[in-house]
């Protein structure tokens, strides 16, 4: 099956699926369009983290903590609940982890494609984004955010992919890269919010801590953090050396200039996984992006564009 199919339910929610002779896609549009499984049929490998109970989440506007903690979603157009900051909509309060992952997107499918779109509640936007191959391995997702109103709009957008990690895999970024900006460790591990430390080593005294190498569910840890600055490139990816598998991914940088990751190793609701996370901001919330000018913006009656591309090896 080389185009996207309505084929099987789960939760009460209609299920969107994609084949190839290397990959399936599954994609549940009712669920702020969460991609559910990311499959590789050469190996048999579920890139990504699965439920453990029943999909879903509580609605529009509530905690992400209380959703199935599963998937790729979508966070836009903040990451942290904050409130927007600028005029004309100075003072509306963001929900935590953005508007569009607790929501419905129309979907619409068009030679081999899927389209899913979805507007703001708060703030004038659409939001699209169409899933396509450019090689049998290779996924590509295609973004545009239009804002139709007579004011500029910014931003912060990041994908949320929750990866099936083990012990040992390893964090591919480019080498150019050397120091992280802590966002949220745990028991403050790393430090606190806004802490710049090392990569991969964050303390020369302390060389077990080695950010770029999986560690076990029973390190209890739990930590996010974005990269300093812009980036080189667009790349990053994970590596299982046990398999020699990979899953890279590559994005435009003029569109897409940072990138973080979260990293959960059981500390936080028991989870286990890692999160590769490009995005168009800097740090998780977007009133602070803004005030640091590192938010992205979509001019009156304009359109942002970038696209994000997987490839399983």
């Amino acid at each position: 099956m080389t185009r996207w199919e309505r084929c099987e339910q789960q939760s009460g929610h209609d299920i969107w699926v994609v084949r190839n002779a290397w990959m399936e896609i599954k994609v549940v549009p009712a669920l702020g369009s969460k991609m559910i499984s990311l499959k590789h049929l050469r190996t048999g490998r579920e890139w990504l983290s699965e439920a453990a109970g029943p999909l879903g989440n509580k609605g529009y506007a509530t905690s992400f903590a209380d959703s199935d903690g599963s998937g790729w979603d979508e966070m836009f157009p903040t990451i942290n609940a904050c409130t927007y900051p600028d005029h004309p909509w100075q003072g509306t309060e963001m929900p935590d982890h953005g508007e569009v992952w607790s929501i419905p997107w129309q979907v619409e499918i068009a030679d081999e494609r899927l389209s899913c779109h979805v507007h703001g509640v708060r703030l004038p936007y659409r939001l699209s984004k169409t899933y396509s191959f450019t090689e049998e391995q290779r996924l590509r997702i295609d973004y545009t955010v239009y804002n139709p109103s007579p004011f500029p709009l910014s931003f912060l957008w990041a994908a949320h992919p929750l990866f099936a990690v083990h012990e040992g895999m390893e964090i591919i970024v480019p080498s150019e890269l050397n120091e992280i900006v802590v966002s949220y460790s745990q028991h403050e591990r790393l430090g606190q919010t806004g802490d710049v430390r090392s990569w991969p080593i964050p303390f020369e005294d302390h060389p077990e801590i080695c950010l770029h190498q999986v560690e076990a569910m029973t390190a209890g840890t739990a930590e996010k953090y974005y990269f300093r600055g812009e980036l080189p490139e667009g790349r990053a990816g994970l590596h299982d050396p046990s398999t020699g598998e990979s899953l890279m991914m590559y994005f435009p940088v003029e569109q897409v200039p940072y990138f973080a990751v979260w990293a959960n190793y059981g500390g936080y609701q028991g989870g286990y996984h890692v999160a590769l996370e490009p995005a168009t901001g800097f740090l998780d919330d977007l009133s602070y992006a803004m005030k640091q000018g590192m938010a992205a913006t979509v001019e009156a009656g304009g359109r942002y564009h970038w696209f994000l591309e997987v490839e399983l090896t």
